[in-house]
Order: C-alpha cells, then structure tokens, then sequence
C-alpha cells in the first residue's frame, strides 16, 4: 500500500494501518525533503492552528502542550514525534513526488510514475490513500496588482517567507482579512513601526482564550488520554453546537460576533466599517484570534485595519480608491491559496483519463469509477484531522472486508439520480476559483458530505461496507 504525504494525515492513516491491518506493508511517498505537510511549508511569523490542538490534534496521541491554539513549530513537533513513537517515520521515503497514477484492472494494481530525487521511477501497490490535502505547495495565489513593478520595497506572500525578511522598524502592509492575515499582523507588529492590514471586505474574527481552561482541569485531575478524548469532544459538541446555531439564526449569530468584537475593541477601530461582514457566519470560515492579540494590537496602535480597494502601487506603498496613500516598506500578500485536485496527480482507470469534475465523492473519501483510492479532506467548519482520522479508520475496515471475503478490488459506481452540488459550499475566494475541477457531491448519502462530525462517526464507523454504491471483485 502507498500513502502519499507525510502530514498530519499521512501520518494519521499510518496508525490506523499498523493498528487495524498489521500484516499489511506499506511506504509513505513525501515529496518534500522533511515530513509534517502544512506545517513544515508554511515559516511565516506567529504561523499557527487555527482549531484548538485536542481536535486538530489525533484521538490516539495526546496533546500534552499548554497552549490549545498552538504555534507551527509545536505542531510540526507533535507531528515527528507522534511518527518517531510508533515507527511510522521509518517507512517514509523523502523526494518521492507522484506524477502519475495508472490502474490496471488485469493485474488489480496501481502502477505510480514517481519522480525519486528528480528521475521518474515505476512503483506499484494494491491500495492508494492521498494525504496530500487540496493546496497547492508550489505556489499562494496573488491577484493582478496594478503598478506592483514600480514598488521600491519587498512584496511577499506568507507561503514564500523566508528567515531573511526583515520586518524590524518597517511599515508593512498586509493585504488580506482571512486567518493567515490576522495571525500575521499581531505577531508583525511586535517588531513593525506600524502594521496596516488592508482587506476589500471584513471576516468574522473570533476571540478565544489560547489555554484551554476545563482541558487543563480535565488534565491536572484525570489519566492523559481520558482527559485528551473527553477535552476532544467537548470542543467538537461545542463546535458543532456553534456551527448548527450560525446556520440556523445567522443574524443573531452575525450580531453577537459583532458585538463581541465591538466589546473587544473598545472603541479603537470602526467595527462597521471593518468587521461588520456582509455575508452570514460560516458562509466563510470564521477566524479564531487566542486571546484577543490582533484587537490588542489596534488598540495599542501598533496596528490598524484599512477596508479599501488598491488604485495602484507606487514607489513607496499603495494608493487607494478612497484617495488614501499607505506608506510601506513591506507589502505580505496574505492574499489566499490555490488548490490542486488530488494533489495534482494524473490519475487513469485503464488507459482513460479520469475526469474529477465529472465524478462524485462517496462518503467524502473515494470517488465514483476510481478503484482501490481513497483520500483524505477535512472539514471546512471544524478541525482537519477530525475528518482525515475517521477516512483512516474506515480504509482499515474497508481492507478488512475485502481480505475476509477476497476481494482484490472495490470501486464506487456513481448513481445517476443522485443530483449534483459542489463539494465545498464556501463563497470563500480560493474556493469559487477552483471548486469546478474538483468532484462533485450528491444530494444523499452516501454521496452527501454534511459537514457533521456526529454523522460522519455513524456512517464510517457503523453503517455496511458493502452497500449498493460500491461495487467489489
């Protein structure tokens, strides 16, 4: 079996193989020179989760840090250490980028085209699990700014950061509203002049405490791992508790996060203006700020939020629509990602291409008329590896079905009177520019995704193998 990507879900789905299939072998395909995914790639200033670290973390190992909202560097810590603890780091293989992948139904086997430390070398396997998530590592998306050429200062985006930036007794401007830009400018501003982050339009911010208090109580009273999964599922009913509420009384919702944010502010920034959305919550992923530090940095005047569009860049910032100029001597494009399908990987059934946009997700983790793959996505209202942990646990028992029964391969067949819906329903802008070259969802199970950790429990851990939509041999 091959896993692609050495992550936290690369290394999730390496557990549960070794747990649940112990005579089964496997090998971990990396492209990149380390392991640890995201949080390896991304070295910007005060990089961090953005969901607390009892449910981003695994429901296997422990989160034993003080910190819920945790740093990157901890994260990538957690990641090497979980992998080192039961071996998984062993079976790893570094600069093995998967260009190609070619079923064959003659032999029931995935031949992988694998560029090994730049020449391309064959590998086959029975089973392919993709733990590579949907963005694009290569490259963030920047959009067209006007007059970017005559800039005499640094432009870059966060996904590019280097140790040689220097950010000390700068004015920088951060353009951009989602999670990225408000975990950049508090940390920034500690060392900045100043740190403006200038956003077309505002995000709802949440504010939440960077210790978890009742997991530290559950903690300091309680064995590891009945405090680790009890402090996990405390923030999952809660997250889901919060996420059905938004979705069912979204005004109330939108009203109480303003004023929140109102409240927190206290008076330093117009919270109309700049953080009055004009969508409802979880129409776009709410951002989480631990305690508060992107409000104290307005507040303290270190820095401040701009709502404007750019005219163009000049020699020595931005001209705004609104006749307003930023100086800047650094301009942090925190503008978004792109997403690659199934990490950009070619895949073919027997000589034919597959067509993602024309096929549809089962149970959020294989696709219609692709055999023996699976791959791992998390959710877009809760924590990643949530998701990635349940598609991990359900390849286990999917594998276990076909060796009790011998089956040498299963395949989704896609029911043509099951009606098509996008697979992200976000109006988030990395999603609208790519969401049409991914697969589709259905309208039902099992084709639906609902987003719903509860009800992805039931019909990954529970519900049968082999219904009427998946097709063995």
């Amino acid at each position: 079996m091959v896993i692609v990507g050495a992550g936290l879900s690369g290394v999730a789905a390496a557990y549960h193989l070794q747990k649940d299939l112990p005579r089964k072998t496997y090998a971990i395909l990396e492209a990149r020179h380390t392991m640890g995914g995201t949080w390896d790639l991304f070295r910007y200033p005060g990089v961090r989760s953005d969901s607390d670290m009892y449910t981003l973390g695994y429901s296997f190992k422990p989160w034993r840090e003080p910190k819920a909202i945790a740093d990157g560097d901890s994260i990538l810590a957690y990641i090497k250490e979980t992998a080192a603890e039961l071996g998984i780091d062993k079976h790893v293989r570094y600069h093995h980028r998967v260009e190609d992948a070619r079923w064959s139904s003659a032999d029931a086997r995935w031949h992988l085209v694998v560029r090994k430390s730049g020449e391309l070398v064959d590998m086959t396997c029975s089973f392919l699990i993709l733990c590579s998530g949907y963005y694009d590592y290569e490259s963030g998306y920047t959009p067209k700014l006007p007059g970017i050429e005559t800039f005499k200062g640094r432009v870059v985006h966060p996904q590019k950061w280097t140790p040689d930036i220097d950010y000390t007794g700068k004015r920088v401007v951060v353009i951009g509203s989602g999670a990225t830009a408000v975990t950049l400018v508090p940390e920034l501003a500690k060392k900045a002049a100043h740190v403006t982050m200038l956003q077309r339009s505002p995000t709802y911010i949440v504010t939440v405490p960077a210790k978890d208090p009742i997991a530290d109580w559950l903690r300091a009273k309680l064995p590891e791992k009945l405090a680790h999964g009890m402090a996990r599922w405390k923030n999952v009913l809660f997250g889901m508790a919060f996420f059905n509420i938004s979705r069912r009384w979204p005004k109330g919702t939108a009203r109480w996060l303003i004023k929140q944010a109102d409240k927190q502010l206290e008076g330093s920034a117009d919270v109309k203006e700049h953080f009055t959305p004009s969508y409802d919550p979880w129409d776009q992923r709410l951002c989480l700020i631990p305690d508060a530090d992107l409000f104290k940095a307005i507040k303290d005047g270190t820095a401040s939020v701009v709502t404007d569009h750019i005219e163009t860049f000049d020699a020595t910032g931005i001209r705004l629509k609104s006749g307003k100029h930023l100086d800047a001597d650094l301009v942090v494009t925190a503008t978004g990602l792109n997403l690659k399908v199934f990490g950009g990987i070619r895949f073919s059934v027997d000589g034919k291409p597959v067509d993602a946009p024309s096929s549809m997700i089962y149970k959020g983790l294989m696709v219609s008329g692709v055999p023996n793959l699976a791959f791992a996505v998390g959710y877009t209202n809760a924590s990643w590896t949530l998701k990635a942990d349940l598609t991990a646990q359900y390849v286990g028992r999917l594998l276990a079905f076909m060796d009790k029964h011998g089956y040498t391969y299963c395949v989704p067949e896609r029911d043509p009177g099951v009606a098509e819906e996008p697979l992200m329903n976000f109006t988030s802008g990395y999603v609208q520019r790519s969401i049409a070259q991914f697969p589709k969802q259905g309208n039902v199970r099992p084709w639906k995704l609902f987003q719903n950790y509860a009800l992805d429990l039931l019909m990954i851990r529970h519900s049968k193998i082999d219904d009427r939509s998946i097709r063995f041999g």
